[in-house]
């Protein structure tokens, strides 16, 4: 395969050097640390960090609405255009979001944010095409799992610090206000670093594995290529499969921020809260790694021993999400939670969305999982993680508007943890079928696949129409 072709050994000599796979990751990860990173600590607090959460509920809906566009395309754009260029336009587009807030702190006017909010998505879903095809074809394939919980906790320290610029600008503010000035110069002034920091990321056919393997010589795509490759995933049954965990992946994102943390706590205490929640994702992301790449010796069954762990621990954590919202709702809410003035009151919803947190990184991660499980190419990773993005987009934008429209906080918990369940068997129909132990026969092209193919006429050819030599 020309993945697999050999670089010259004093290339792939060192660990760490500039070129090798972990610097690569490392580097994406402190990009989407200042850029994404900061972007969740800043959604993280409930409104944008406003006591009217309507301008970034607008704005969110603008932004998931083009993101879900360009996220899908984002993958042919990255295989046209190469990684810097890609990222670097992508993380731009976050300085403008956070520094539309800024003006909205003065003018009280939605039209920036809104706007902001729409080049943001088209900028996201370019970082994230591009962020999804290093993190899943640069690794071996054999430590995927690891590569990405090491990526995963890189960018979710941003949303650790993040949450700390609000916590300490805005400490002696107990009782409800907005977040001052200086907490979004915080935020643009990470977002314009990460934006510099694209620049550092090498082309795919740059990077040299450790044992001397370039990880591919993809050549720069065309675009009726690239059209027509990402038309195809429409139909593509692996795709297809995945679209429930896609669709879910930031479904819950509105009802965590503006429900929970939102409505349970005050301004310090929610930019707390958001220290935790974003820490947790980086135990989340490195503990269902390690399942993933070092449970048991065969992929596939680490696969399915990793998507039971989410199931398990999702179901657990939902049901303790139910358990609270039984006491609150849109017409009766809580009175707002302090972290040192609310005494044991705090601990309860605290500890629930520290859980959250954790759900959502192991989620992520194992549906990245999944998607790296499934090729090594970059070209078809990149489309592959574009689609994923682009669903998940449209699914946020969707959440966004339910919560805008005042659905209430119950139907807004049954409808996330739903699309969580639906999503578990249909990722293991998928590991079963799709995706090959290490040693085995590489499959033809993923595109290639009809969804006829889906399901096997016997098990003795169960792999047999994914298991053909190219």
């Amino acid at each position: 395969m020309d993945n697999q072709k050999t670089a010259n050994p004093d290339q792939s000599s060192s660990y760490f050097r500039y070129s090798s796979p972990l610097v690569q990751v490392i580097l994406i990860g402190l990009v989407c640390f200042c850029c994404p990173g900061m972007f969740n600590a800043l959604s993280g607090m409930g409104g944008g960090g406003q006591v009217d959460p309507t301008a970034a509920n607008n704005a969110n809906t603008a932004l998931y609405t083009t993101f879900a566009v360009f996220g899908i395309l984002g993958g042919g754009i990255y295989n046209i255009l190469g990684p810097r260029l890609t990222l670097f336009a992508g993380c731009s587009t976050y300085i403008l979001y956070a520094g539309s807030f800024l003006y909205y702190n003065h003018y009280r006017h939605q039209a920036f944010a809104i706007v902001a909010g729409a080049f943001l998505g088209v900028g996201a879903g370019l970082l994230w095409a591009g962020q999804g095809a290093i993190m899943t074809s640069y690794p071996p394939s054999g430590r995927k799992g690891s590569y990405i919980s090491m990526f995963w906790s890189i960018f979710n320290m941003g949303g650790v610090i993040g949450g700390l610029i609000p916590f300490i600008l805005n400490y002696n503010t107990s009782e409800a206000s907005s977040v001052n000035d200086g907490t979004y110069i915080g935020f643009m002034v990470f977002m314009a670093i990460g934006t510099l920091l694209a620049l550092a990321i090498l082309h795919p056919s740059q990077v040299i594995r450790d044992d001397g393997s370039m990880c591919t010589n993809i050549k720069y795509s065309d675009v009726r290529t690239e059209s027509w490759a990402i038309l195809k995933l429409f139909l593509d049954w692996k795709m297809l499969l995945m679209f429930p965990a896609f669709w879910a992946s930031n479904f819950f994102y509105s009802y965590q921020f503006n429900n929970v943390n939102g409505i349970l706590f005050n301004l310090r205490t929610r930019g707390l809260n958001n220290v935790f929640y974003w820490g947790a994702q980086m135990i989340g992301s490195v503990t269902i790694g390690y399942v993933m790449d070092f449970s048991f010796k065969s992929r596939r069954m680490r696969g399915l021993v990793g998507i039971s762990v989410v199931g398990v621990l999702g179901t657990a954590i939902w049901g303790g999400g139910l358990a609270k919202q039984l006491g609150y709702s849109r017409d009766d809410k809580p009175v707002k939670l302090d972290y040192k003035d609310s005494g044991s009151d705090f601990a309860g919803p605290f500890v629930l969305y520290f859980c959250y947190g954790l759900l959502d990184a192991m989620f992520q991660s194992m549906v990245y999982w999944v998607i790296g499980a499934l090729a090594d190419d970059s070209a078809i990773l990149s489309r592959y993680t574009g689609f994923y993005k682009g669903v998940q987009s449209a699914g946020a934008a969707v959440a966004w508007q339910i919560d805008t429209h005042k659905v209430s906080f119950m139907s807004q918990l049954a409808v996330n943890w739903g699309l969580c369940t639906i999503s578990y068997p249909l990722l293991v129909i998928l590991v079963i079928l799709a995706v090959k132990d290490e040693g085995e026969v590489e499959g033809r092209n993923d595109n290639d696949i009809s969804f006829s193919e889906m399901i096997p006429e016997s098990r003795d050819n169960a792999y047999g129409g994914l298991s053909k030599s190219t």
